[in-house]
């Protein structure tokens, strides 16, 4: 949902109207969006998740779906559809293709997700959020990058907190996969360092509610300073304090580590389908602005040595924040509101 935010509040101060349409579960994610934004929830479903019956009659909830848009672009006709994949998405790509509107879609990812896939080659237009992605034969491709929250571009090339002697910020976060994962393998990892660094964290972890009084407890034996949460609401602000961050590999933690410039050790999920989240961050990898632990390798040993080589380099450190910044695409959310522009401006030729 992020990119697809950071889109429709570019579209708006352009003077745009924007409707989100999504199903009832991508509605429920729409909370950071715009009140201007008007939402349209239509039936979907997905052919890969859920119960027999579910995939049996997942059919039946698309095409309703994708009946139920058509009806409704016909009202109110679209200059411009654009998509972010995944199965919410199928109603309105349907109906933009049935209705022939100029149409783009936005893959986040290294790897076309299955929505994308089936729609590469049948729109105007697949922007990328990361790059290079492979794309099907006759789909267009354009490098674009992952738009950001406002929040993020307010602190868009914030100045490292270079680690020295004092306090030094630790940003641990990664979804409730992540969280799961780290919650078990970072408590592990901090008591193998150094006490004179250890001393010095600033921790700020994103933790399962059941386990969090676990995890509280291993810190506070430590003498850990850890500001432990659920879910941060406040992630820019913290990226900017961090001198380092833990993190997975989606492509959307990833734009916002390199627009704002921090170093990272990224931790791809393995269960991600077609190994998309190794794809994400091998650009930055490559960088010099991030190392990747697999998950299959990951230990308390390999994370404590990367925490603390970073952590107790200064000037290594600094380099891999000047290194993320470099990847970062600050302007992508403008690249991609220019490209909706000149989709419009090419429909309204036809």
């Amino acid at each position: 949902m992020f990119p697809a935010q950071a889109l429709a509040e570019e579209m708006l101060r352009r003077g745009w109207r924007v409707t989100l349409a999504t199903d009832a579960r991508g509605a429920r994610y729409a909370g950071g969006f715009p009140a201007e934004v008007e939402r349209q929830a239509t039936p979907a479903a997905t052919f890969a998740q859920g119960s027999i019956w579910t995939r049996v009659t997942a059919p039946f909830a698309i095409a309703a779906g994708a009946v139920a848009t058509i009806l409704a672009m016909r009202r109110d006709r679209p200059a411009v559809v654009a998509g972010f994949g995944g199965y919410p998405a199928l109603p309105a790509m349907i109906a933009a293709r049935a209705l022939k509107l100029p149409c783009l879609i936005h893959e986040q990812n290294g790897v076309l997700g299955r929505v994308n896939r089936a729609f590469a080659a049948k729109v105007d237009v697949v922007a990328c959020g990361t790059w290079p992605t492979p794309v099907p034969a006759g789909a267009t491709a354009v490098p674009i990058g992952n738009p950001v929250r406002a929040a993020v571009l307010a602190e868009a090339g914030a100045a490292y907190p270079v680690p020295g002697d004092g306090p030094v910020g630790l940003l641990v976060i990664g979804g409730s996969q992540g969280a799961g994962l780290f919650g078990r393998v970072v408590p592990a990892a901090l008591a193998l360092l150094p006490e004179e660094l250890r001393s010095r964290i600033r921790l700020s972890q994103q933790v399962r509610p059941e386990d969090m009084d676990r995890v509280r407890a291993v810190y506070d034996d430590m003498g850990i300073s850890a500001e432990l949460r659920g879910f941060f609401e406040d992630v820019p602000e913290r990226l900017a304090a961090a001198g380092l961050v833990v993190s997975r590999a989606g492509a959307s933690s990833i734009a916002d580590i390199t627009v704002i410039g921090r170093p990272a050790v990224l931790i791809p999920y393995a269960a991600a389908m077609d190994d998309h989240q190794a794809a994400n961050a091998a650009g930055l990898v490559a960088a010099g602005g991030a190392f990747m632990l697999r998950e299959a390798e990951l230990t308390a040993e390999g994370l404590a040595g990367h925490i603390a080589a970073i952590l107790g380099d200064p000037q290594g450190a600094a380099a891999m924040a000047a290194a993320a910044l470099s990847v970062g695409r600050p302007g992508a959310t403008t690249d991609l509101a220019a490209l909706v522009e000149e989709l419009a401006g090419k429909g309204r030729e036809t």
